[in-house]
């Protein structure tokens, strides 16, 4: 098991915390707790040995994408694929953007 740490330039933050994902075979779990500071903190909990730089590079081309929200990011990956990562973190971001 690996853990990094991000922290990325982030917008305002989002109405509430969300969860979306279940840590599995080859499946990712990501959890959003907004704060009102300007950055995203983004921790990665992977099974995947040597990942960083993926991890990374991933992140850099999300924020590239799209204006992250303030807050923390937790992430337990079990070999999940980029795409189902992608995935699972706007799943997540959506979710907090409507929670009460």
């Amino acid at each position: 098991m690996e853990r990094f740490e991000f922290n990325y330039p982030a917008a305002k933050p989002l109405a509430g915390r969300a969860e979306a994902g279940v840590v599995g075979s080859g499946d990712l779990e990501a959890l959003y707790e907004p704060d009102t500071a300007n950055t995203l903190k983004i921790i990665v909990t992977t099974s995947v040995d040597g990942s960083h730089t993926l991890w990374q590079n991933f992140f850099n081309r999300l924020n590239a994408l799209r204006e992250l929200p303030a807050g923390h990011l937790d992430i337990n990956d079990f070999g999940a694929t980029p795409g189902v990562a992608r995935l699972r973190i706007e799943q997540v971001f959506e979710e907090a953007e409507h929670a009460n």
